[in-house]
Order: C-alpha cells, then structure tokens, then sequence
C-alpha cells in the first residue's frame, strides 16, 4: 500500500491567548495539530518551536498509534517547557513515518468565536 503524507511539516503561524471566554475545556483558546497516521506503523512525532525573540524549544515528543488520528493541543505541551500564552511562535513537526497534518485555532476571546484551519506545509521529501 502506497502511504499518504510526509515526514517534515511546517506551521509558520503560531498564537495561543492568554485568555478565553466558555466552558473549558472545550471553548479553551488553543492551537491544536491535528496528525492522521494511516499506516499500518505508530508514527513517533517531533515538535519544535520557534520564536523571533529566543531560541528555539523542543522537541516535544508525541506518538500517533498506528491506523489513527491524534489531536495534540499546544496549550498541553508541557516537556521540555509550557507553550507559552500571548507569543507569537512557528513549529517544525517531524515523524519517523509519512503523516498528514492539519493545524487548527479557536479564539475564544471575543462572543463571536474565530476557528481557523489550513493544512500545514509539507516538506519535499529529499532526493
């Protein structure tokens, strides 16, 4: 079976609010990527964050059971260090196996919420 993805994904736009308005967690503001596995494989994931200000932070480490989709908040990364609140930051996520990712945000700040998507930027494979 042909495998679907990449292995190095880009998100150039990251910003979680120090704040937000609901009931949490659900209506928590939060950056989430969300990565689709279809291999037959876990896939054992990288994180790492960048920042215009300081250097960068990782690699938080995540795994992606086999055939499955895992939705990873950055509000909860925590190892090697909190995502830190009101800042704006990039991530480079890598994996040991061909993955899709998607990145989300939901802003709750405001009554009127914003939800955003985009599928990430794939890395050419090398050759």
């Amino acid at each position: 079976m042909r495998t679907i993805g990449a292995r190095r994904w880009a998100i150039a736009d990251g910003y979680i609010p120090a704040w937000s308005r609901g009931r949490e967690p659900q209506m928590t503001s939060h950056d989430t990527v969300c990565i689709l596995n279809a291999n037959a494989e876990e896939a054992h994931i990288e994180i790492v964050l960048y920042f215009s200000d300081r250097a960068p932070v990782g690699p938080y480490r995540v795994t992606v059971p086999a055939e499955r989709t895992r939705h990873i908040r950055f509000n909860e990364l925590c190892d090697p260090q909190p995502v830190p609140l009101d800042t704006d930051y990039a991530s480079v996520i890598s994996s040991d196996i061909d993955v899709v990712l998607q990145h989300t945000r939901l802003d709750s700040r405001q009554q009127e919420l914003a939800l955003m998507t985009t599928i990430a930027y794939p890395a050419p494979a090398a050759g």
